[in-house]
């Protein structure tokens, strides 16, 4: 028996984000004599610092490149036409508005299935806000099938039409495997940072944009340093709001206790010098940050936005607080890092939960079983549509 074909379709600048780790893990976990996945990413050609090629060829996956000249390069579908041809491709899985569209043109044009996963609409200008996510909300509708990555996002497609039957919620998942916490490293990896024993650091992990509040962490942050002279914060990543936010350090007299350190290839290290992760973000998918501080046995401390709430069960896997407030952020930092049995019994839930509910195993098996769904689903409208012995 053949395999299914599956084309993982996404466009992106840059390092991408939480999208390319499911993606790239997915596609070098999964069986080929059963799902034989193609990995493509639609590139702009003006884009000088992509990176997902080398990080594909690190996983040795099947990966393909379309570069397109500008933003509408119509020479983009004429490429994947001739790609989904010759891979033979059964289902095109997009991950973003743009190969949504691309995905459902070819299905068009192409005997291939449509299949997207709505990861979330975190995008910050205004043409994503008021153009861009409202039309590929519409343009979900005519999918035979979503993937959503939370129970929100699964409601915001049906609230804009998509049928109730045609949305499956599928929780993002991590390797466990892969995110260990060797307590016997910690020392030696704060000592590398710059941190004394007796310090105590809270830190986040994600993109300096809006929707991420980091500017409520930083005053969260200013408020318990009176209580916790030996307090210091570190965020990872970079974006737009680094100047914004480093000038707000400034401002409260934090420079010499913050650190902003960008973007780091080296998260699972990093985690051995935290004693607690905060998410303050307004708006999130199903956060792979979140998933990675849980596995790694970093107490977490998260707004309940979007699907983070599926995943922190609060009081079981780390405490849950409402977006918008600094006060309620510092409140459960305060409650984690003066309550360190009740904090430990919450870092070992969340460990087993990650192990078992959020593995990427269980999530790859909810996937794969789509695609078969999908594939039987499309052979039996062709049988339909073709009498036996034509």
């Amino acid at each position: 028996m053949k395999p299914i074909r599956v084309l993982e379709l996404r466009s992106v600048r840059g390092t991408g984000g939480g999208p390319e780790k499911t993606i790239l893990l997915g596609a070098a976990r999964s069986d080929p004599n059963r799902y034989a996945v193609t990995v493509c990413y639609v590139r702009d050609a003006r884009d000088d610092v992509f990176s997902i090629d080398n990080r594909a060829a690190s996983l040795s996956l099947d990966y393909e490149e379309i570069v397109e000249r500008h933003s509408f390069d119509p020479s983009v579908v004429w490429a994947l036409r001739k790609l989904v041809r010759r891979r033979r491709i059964d289902i095109v899985h997009a991950h973003d508005y743009k190969t949504d569209l691309l995905a459902w043109l070819l299905s068009r044009c192409e005997s291939v299935i449509p299949l997207s996963t709505a990861h979330g609409w975190s995008g910050h200008s205004r043409r994503e806000r008021l153009l861009y996510y409202p039309l590929e909300k519409r343009l979900l509708r005519h999918f035979p099938l979503v993937i959503a990555v939370s129970d929100d996002i699964r409601q915001e497609l049906i609230r804009c039409g998509a049928r109730s039957d045609a949305v499956r919620t599928v929780l993002n998942g991590i390797e466990p495997a892969d995110f260990v916490r060797d307590r016997s490293r910690e020392a030696d990896i704060r000592r590398r940072l710059g941190f004394a024993d007796d310090d105590v650091v809270v830190a986040s992990v994600g993109r300096l944009e809006t929707e991420k509040r980091y500017d409520l962490l930083v005053e969260a942050f200013a408020s318990l340093r009176p209580t916790w002279p030996r307090l210091k914060l570190v965020v990872v990543g970079e974006g737009g709001l680094r100047g914004a936010l480093a000038g707000q350090v400034q401002r409260l007299g934090l420079g010499d206790v913050c650190q902003f350190l960008g973007l780091r290839g080296d998260v699972i290290d990093l985690h051995h010098a935290f004693n607690v992760f905060v998410q303050s973000s307004s708006n999130e998918g199903a956060p792979n940050a979140v998933l990675e501080a849980m596995a790694l046995e970093t107490p977490v401390v998260a707004t309940a936005v979007g699907g983070t709430g599926q995943l922190v069960r609060d009081g079981v896997d780390g405490l849950l607080v409402r977006p918008g407030g600094a006060d309620v952020l510092a409140d459960a930092i305060r409650r984690t890092l003066s309550e360190p049995r009740l904090t430990a019994v919450r870092v070992a839930s969340a460990r087993r939960r990650v192990e078992t509910d959020l593995s990427f195993e269980t999530r790859m098996a909810a996937v794969e079983s789509i695609y078969s769904e999908l594939s039987a689903r499309h052979k039996g409208s062709e049988a339909e549509v073709v009498p036996a012995g034509a």
